[in-house]
């Protein structure tokens, strides 16, 4: 897959190559989507409404689909990318739209699988703060992303973690500086204090996971 020189999902190349690339970016990814099926399995009620934004090529709701059909849940796949919509094979039908002005109905559970990292800053605090108050009590709003780097020595050594796992993954150095360059202005990783009251579940290097409920 060639790297465009500022990221995007929106071409077919980047589309059509995404299952293979990210699972070489992120090692750690298909050991994380079974950890937040696993975590979603226990917030979903007979009957109950569940979010995938970001869902690109249906990985998650793959995971859940034998807990969906079985439950009679409603599950709404959500990415801005058309260019996902043909290569989309898990449940629900697929919604083009942005998630950040999007208007969610209430729900049961929401994932954010590496989602948040690519909405503007202004947005996302506000869309935190609207998922959680449409989640339902007793849901859940599970978060996966990209932290801001620690700060001293220990942001020095995750850093390095994060970029051994791609270099241990098989991923030639050439291809980790491209898609780190490409980065630049388009991905913004997460603060801790944009997530309040939120438990953390999972970190590998500079990526965690979360699980918000609501008030």
């Amino acid at each position: 897959m060639k790297i465009p020189t500022d990221w995007t999902f929106k071409t077919a190349d980047v589309a059509g190559g995404f299952d293979q690339h990210v699972r070489e970016q992120l090692p750690w990814y298909d050991l994380m989507s079974g950890a937040v099926a696993h975590i979603a399995r226990h917030y979903i009620p007979d009957g109950g409404q569940v979010y995938d934004l970001g869902c690109s090529t249906g990985n998650i709701g793959n995971l859940l689909r034998d807990t969906l059909t079985a439950r009679g849940a409603t599950f709404i796949p959500v990415d801005n990318a058309e260019s996902m919509r043909s290569l989309y094979e898990g449940p629900g039908e697929f919604t083009v739209a942005d998630v950040a002005d999007m208007d969610f109905e209430e729900f049961d559970v929401a994932v954010a699988f590496l989602c948040l990292m690519f909405i503007p800053l202004p947005l996302r605090s506000r869309l935190v703060a609207r998922l959680r108050g449409k989640c339902r009590k007793g849901g859940a709003v599970i978060i996966v992303d990209k932290m801001q780097a620690s700060g001293g020595y220990l942001g020095t050594v995750l850093g390095r973690l994060t970029l051994a796992g791609k270099a241990a993954a098989g991923v030639p150095a050439e291809q980790i500086i491209e898609k780190e360059l490409s980065l630049a202005g388009i991905q913004r990783p997460l603060t801790e204090s944009e997530l309040p009251e939120a438990v953390k579940v999972f970190q590998f290097g500079e990526f965690a996971g979360w699980v918000l409920q609501p008030c």
